[in-house]
């Protein structure tokens, strides 16, 4: 029993040695100010890291989230910036911030329910089917925005990323309440059951009359739209969307995944794990800058982890 408690809080452990060696190594870390600021970095990472958390549990893997945020947050801030205009019409129509986050959340949607879509219809491996989208969606970014920031997007809408509720950063609110609604889903609903089934043993899922195709169609939609609140998370915090937004973020969405427990091979894991995952993501960052390392050694050390933590899956197996 106490071996299995140990297994289960093994990445919690990770995070406070972790918190503790950096504290002891920088007395800056542990500020107030530094920590509010990891947690709202973290806050973009854990939205998107959701969202992947049911794709793997399923046994997938999605590698375009980081372009579907560069794209779905460009459009958004194309929209508060510039409307739309039909000459011909002699029409423009301007957006309210709401209404560019609504876009923004459905062009999310689209690109993974396409995602879904292509994996469903055509069996092509999730590896293929996501990194086509990573390309198409990074290429469709650079032509809307010809590579150029569209900035200065207002002060309501830099209230998302920058501002403050009861004392604590709306982004943080905002991913408290996704996670919340995630976690009810996957303990909670049928819904969340059937993605564990998918995971566990796909063909098994099938025989027990669950429609696989629509399950999978749903989760690529969710992790598109969970990648495009990363994006005007991301967006409104910098009062900018840039062309190269959301690069790498789905290496440092799949490391907490992977970091936080669930299992590459889909059926094991949970939200909360990602959250400690995404943490421990968060606060090396942090450290790593703080201690002055190069970026280039970043880099390196946070590929070492992924691999750990892979190997140590891989063990806990066996």
């Amino acid at each position: 029993m106490n071996k299995e408690l140990l297994k289960k809080s093994q990445s919690l452990i990770a995070l406070f040695a972790l918190c503790l060696v950096i504290s002891l190594l920088s007395d800056k870390f542990l500020t107030s100010n530094n920590l509010w600021n990891v947690l709202r970095q973290i806050s973009v990472n854990v939205c998107i890291s959701v969202g992947m958390t049911l794709v793997v549990l399923m046994a997938g893997i999605d590698l375009s989230v980081g372009s579907v945020l560069a794209f779905s947050s460009a459009v958004c801030a194309g929209l508060l910036k510039n409307g739309i205009s039909i000459p011909t019409l002699d029409l423009f129509i301007g957006f309210t911030v709401l209404g560019g986050i609504l876009v923004s959340l459905l062009i999310g949607l689209l690109m993974g329910l396409f995602n879904g879509w292509a994996i469903t219809k055509f069996s092509l491996p999730p590896f293929v089917s996501t990194l086509a989208m990573l390309t198409i969606a990074r290429g469709a970014t650079m032509l809307y925005t010809q590579g150029i920031p569209i900035s200065n997007l207002g002060s309501n809408f830099e209230f998302i990323g920058l501002g403050w509720l009861l004392g604590i950063p709306v982004p943080v609110w905002i991913s408290l309440v996704i996670v919340l609604i995630v976690v009810f889903i996957t303990k909670k609903t049928a819904f969340g059951r059937y993605i564990y089934a998918i995971g566990g043993n796909e063909k098994a899922a099938f025989l027990s009359g669950i429609n696989i195709n629509n399950i999978k169609l749903a989760v690529y939609g969710i992790a598109g739209m969970m990648a495009a609140v990363g994006g005007v998370l991301v967006t409104s915090r910098l009062n900018s969307a840039q062309p190269n937004a959301g690069a790498s973020y789905e290496l440092d969405s799949i490391a907490a995944v992977v970091i936080g427990g669930t299992s590459l091979s889909g059926g094991v894991g949970t939200v909360m794990g990602t959250v400690i995952g995404a943490t421990i993501i968060g606060v090396l960052n942090n450290g790593l800058v703080l201690l002055n390392v190069s970026p280039f050694w970043q880099q390196v050390v946070k590929g070492l982890v992924i691999l750990l933590a892979v190997i140590i899956d891989k063990k806990s197996k066996k």
